[in-house]
């Protein structure tokens, strides 16, 4: 599965309320949409994710008034807000039911219901695990990365968005709860199986710290595999615990976003204040500034690929475009538009697109994701390493 604290994100939805601000993403452990501050009667700020830069603002006022007709009537008021969204064309706005938004909030705090597993996109179109979880339902059953996916309860992966596929794995929109069973048809080394899960209750590991192995310089490796409630803290603890002089290798490979004030407090682990990002709702211009003390001598390079979405990429174009960080890998996927939440008669959620955010030099991310400065592909964390170590902190 984000300028407001996290610390001021209700636990439930109510009119009036301020989420926190997050990006839209499939948080690495399952789908989730993301929010910057909610509109609320007071005029609170924005939620943001990424869409087309062609898409023409959907009219809110048109969705709330087809779900307080269908609500009147007796009818599904998240149906007839749905419909209206997918008729104007806005490929990231979406109507959540309370359920689904409670299980969004959950993610974001780092806990969801799945089977531990994240999924990627190869090169030839196929769907893989990317990550297991260890201890999870997919680690006990002896699922491995690389594995390839080829089926979910029998129906064909193909070529259903990855986001998709994770949502369905989670269960999102069919009501599947902790204890319910998936079944996963698999391949690997060219031999197929399938396997029955039962989703259970889990809790990320957002931020993971090692050291690399010793060299002339040393260097520590922070992965962030989503921007969850506390990750920037850890990052910044991650950096303040470093050796003297370790170089950070920050590796934001697949992380599909979370909340945007974590990557602000990333960010802060490097910068000494600043400028972070700027975004727009409706016309109107807002920033997004790092808090001063930043460690702004340790050498670090940022390792980026297709998965790196929203927040993740806030936090690269803001490395990237104050000089502070060297980025390597493959170009990142392109998710920068802001969306407003608002709640909906009988309590579901629509979520719709007003504007977009740009990096600290003005560069539009939606749809044109980041380019890194040094381009690789499979090898691209030896890559990295390389360019850490020529920078003075690497192995």
């Amino acid at each position: 599965m984000s300028g407001c604290s996290h610390r001021f994100r209700p636990r439930g939805l109510c009119r009036g309320a301020v989420l926190t601000l997050a990006f839209g993403c499939a948080l690495a452990t399952g789908a989730a949409t993301g929010s910057l501050p909610r509109e609320s009667d007071s005029g609170a700020g924005p939620q943001t994710r990424a869409v087309s830069s062609t898409v023409a603002p959907v009219d809110r006022q048109e969705i709330e008034d087809a779900a307080a007709e269908a609500e009147a009537d007796g009818k599904s008021a998240k149906d007839a807000a749905e419909e209206v969204v997918s008729r104007s064309g806005d490929r990231w706005g979406a109507v959540y039911d309370e359920r689904e938004y409670e299980e969004f909030e959950q993610a974001l705090d780092g806990s969801y219901t799945g089977v531990g597993l994240s999924a990627r996109r190869t090169g030839r179109g196929d769907v893989t695990v990317s990550r297991v979880q260890a201890g999870g339902p997919a680690d006990r059953a002896g699922i491995r990365a690389g594995d390839r996916l080829r089926t979910l309860d029998g129906r064909a992966v193909g070529k259903r968005p990855v986001a998709e596929v994770v949502a369905l794995l989670r269960g999102d929109g069919t009501g599947a709860a902790e204890g319910s069973r998936v079944e996963l048809g698999l391949v690997r080394d060219g031999r197929g199986w399938t396997e029955t899960l039962r989703r259970a209750r889990l809790t990320t590991e957002a931020v993971t710290v090692r050291r690399l192995e010793a060299g002339p310089s040393p260097a520590v490796l922070v992965k962030v595999a989503a921007f969850t409630k506390g990750a920037g803290a850890d990052v910044r603890e991650a950096v303040r615990d470093a050796p003297d002089g370790a170089g950070i290798l920050l590796d934001l490979r697949a992380n599909s976003g979370g909340l945007v004030t974590e990557a602000v407090v990333a960010a802060s682990a490097f910068l000494d204040g600043g400028l972070v990002a700027t975004y727009d709702v409706r016309g109107e211009q807002q920033a997004l500034y790092a808090d001063p003390g930043g460690d702004t001598d340790r050498p670090v390079v940022v390792l980026v690929d297709g998965g790196t979405m929203s927040a993740a990429e806030l936090l690269t174009g803001a490395l990237q475009d104050r000089g502070r960080a060297v980025t390597v890998g493959s170009p990142t996927f392109g998710k920068g538009s802001v969306q407003m939440p608002s709640e909906l008669p009988g309590g579901s959620v629509a979520e719709l697109t007003v504007g977009h955010y740009r990096t600290p030099a003005g560069r539009s991310v939606d749809g044109r994701g980041i380019t890194p400065d040094v381009v690789a592909g499979e090898r691209a964390q030896q890559r990295a390493e390389t360019v850490l170590s020529g920078l003075g902190g690497g192995s």
